[in-house]
C-alpha cells in the first residue's frame, strides 16, 4: 500500500527556455511543490515541522526526463510515499500533461534532522500517525 496525492501546476513563461520547454532545473521545484502539498493534504505542514525543530534536507534526487513540459500546459504532479519513513522519507513523482502523457519521473529522499544538534532523527510520530492508515494491510 502507499499514500498518493495529486496537485496541478500550470507551466508559466518564467518556467521555460527559449524553445518554450520547461527548463530542466524547474522539475526539482515541482517535486517540492508536490511533496509539500501532499503533506499538507494530510494536515501536516512543513512550517509546523520546522517550528518544532525538525528540518528535512534533501539527501538524494533522481529524475528522468521523458518528454518536455511546455509553456501553458497544465501538469499533474502525482506524489507517492511507498513506505513508512524512518530516519529518511522517499517521495516518488510522476508528472503528466493535460493529455495524460507521462513527461517526467523522479524520486527525492529527505532525512529528518534535529535543528539544534544537526543530527539525524527518526520521523516525527505526528507524521507517522498521519501516514500509518495508508499502510495498513487489508
Amino acid at each position: 500500500m502507499a499514500f498518493q496525492h495529486e496537485h496541478t501546476y500550470r507551466v508559466c513563461y518564467a518556467d521555460t527556455d527559449q524553445m518554450g520547454y520547461m527548463y530542466y532545473g524547474n522539475y526539482a521545484r515541482l517535486y517540492e511543490i508536490g511533496r509539500v502539498e501532499a503533506l499538507r493534504s494530510l494536515g501536516f505542514a512543513y512550517k509546523v515541522l520546522e517550528e518544532s525543530g525538525v528540518m528535512m534536507p534533501v539527501y538524494e534526487m533522481k529524475t528522468r526526463y521523458l518528454k518536455p513540459a511546455r509553456y501553458d500546459e497544465l501538469l499533474t504532479i502525482q506524489t507517492r510515499i511507498q513506505q513508512l519513513p524512518a530516519a529518511r522519507i522517499v517521495f516518488h513523482f510522476e508528472l503528466f500533461n493535460e493529455s495524460n502523457v507521462l513527461l517526467n519521473t523522479g524520486e527525492v529522499t529527505l532525512v529528518f534532522i534535529n535543528r539544534e544538534t544537526n543530527r539525524p532523527i527518526m520521523a516525527p510520530t505526528a507524521l507517522l500517525g498521519k501516514l500509518q492508515p495508508y499502510f495498513l494491510k487489508e
